[in-house]
């Protein structure tokens, strides 16, 4: 059954208030306000675990309309969702429809985030939010419901990475090129990317220290906060750096990469979050549309000498991606996995596989 239409409200942490209806759990929390400009794809993003600790606004004006769909497990990953769990502290939508249509949904998104514990609110004007936003840059929120005590919550000043990240290893696949899976957030799809490539993989804790083991490439996965807290990844990347395997980074594996090179990375005023990003491919005409979900950058003016920034943003001119000039190194700032959004980017897959 769907919640009943309790009155509830958002805060920012300037004081400005957006008062809705709740369509989740009914109970307070707090969280890193961002926004996400996709017209689809609500499953996959609220299972990112790169949204964790974070309210997350929709801008999409009507969210619902096509369920949730069912869990589903193949080869020990789920189907449909991006981890197994609701990574999001709280989600805000402009309309929401309870009623849904299709083939594949088995419940309303309003049960789902009701059964998961996940407060949500309809009935906000995410436009003037999404604006504020913007324009103020990315703030701390709480939703309330009544006279409520909470306080704000920055997620960006513990280690998000370890709170995310799997315990133990964990293989995958029977290939014949083994493949190191740094865990620190990482999306199923990045997994699913590297077994379609008839990949072996081991999949690994954000801190596992792997770098004396056998292993024919290192895929740096996307990962929740500041990469600055992963003061440990930094360190064994910079050990698995000695041996000069292929390394491919994804979204925080970009800045990851980086930072164990010896580069800056900094926060962005509101982040990337959507699946339309242009990326132009430096010294090239080529650009290519990329799904995107950060709030931390390389700063590409850091970089040291054997390094070259590999792709930028074409809207604002940020980096998104690094390369070395001649080493097997590589990382992007955006998601070739997609999951949700355009899979045009998938090709870095294939060309991480032929280096291995």
């Amino acid at each position: 059954m769907e919640s009943k239409k309790l009155k509830a409200r958002l805060e920012l942490e300037d004081g400005s208030v957006y008062h809705g209806f709740s369509f989740g759990a009914q109970h307070t929390t707090a969280g890193e306000v961002v926004f996400n400009t996709s017209m689809v794809g609500y499953p996959e993003t609220l299972t990112d675990p790169s949204y964790h600790g974070q309210i997350l606004v929709l801008t999409y004006p009507l969210i619902g309309n096509y369920g949730v769909p069912g869990s589903d497990v193949v080869d020990g990953i789920e189907r449909n969702f991006e981890s197994d769990r609701i990574h999001v502290h709280g989600l805000i939508v402009s309309e929401y429809s309870s009623e849904y249509s299709h083939w594949n949904a088995r419940r309303s998104l309003g049960e789902w985030l009701t059964q998961n514990g996940i407060p949500a609110l309809s009935g906000i004007d995410t436009r003037a939010l999404t604006k504020r936003l913007r324009d103020e840059g990315t703030m701390l929120g709480r939703i309330l419901f009544f006279a409520e005590e909470q306080t704000f919550y920055d997620p960006n000043k513990t280690n998000l990475v370890a709170e995310v990240s799997r315990r133990e290893p964990v293989e995958y696949g029977e290939g014949d090129k083994k493949v190191i899976l740094v865990d620190c957030g990482a999306k199923n799809n990045i997994l699913r990317g590297l077994l379609h490539l008839n990949l072996r993989v081991r999949c690994v804790p954000w801190n596992y220290d792997f770098s004396g083991e056998e292993y024919d490439g290192v895929m740096l996965s996307n990962g929740p906060g500041d990469p600055k807290m992963c003061v440990e990844t930094i360190q064994i990347i910079r050990k698995v750096m000695e041996r000069s395997r292929p390394i491919f980074g994804i979204c925080m594996g970009n800045q990851l990469l980086a930072l164990a090179a010896g580069a800056d990375t900094y926060k962005l005023k509101f982040g990337h979050r959507s699946q339309n990003q242009p990326c132009v491919e430096v010294g090239t005409k080529r650009c290519y549309i990329t799904a995107q979900n950060h709030g931390f950058a390389v700063d590409g003016r850091t970089l040291p000498a054997g390094w070259e920034p590999w792709f930028v943003n074409a809207n604002d001119g940020t980096n998104e991606g690094i390369r070395h000039r001649s080493r097997p190194f590589m990382s992007v700032q955006f998601h070739p996995e997609a999951a949700p959004g355009p899979v045009d980017t998938m090709l870095l897959f294939e060309d991480f596989s032929r280096m291995l």
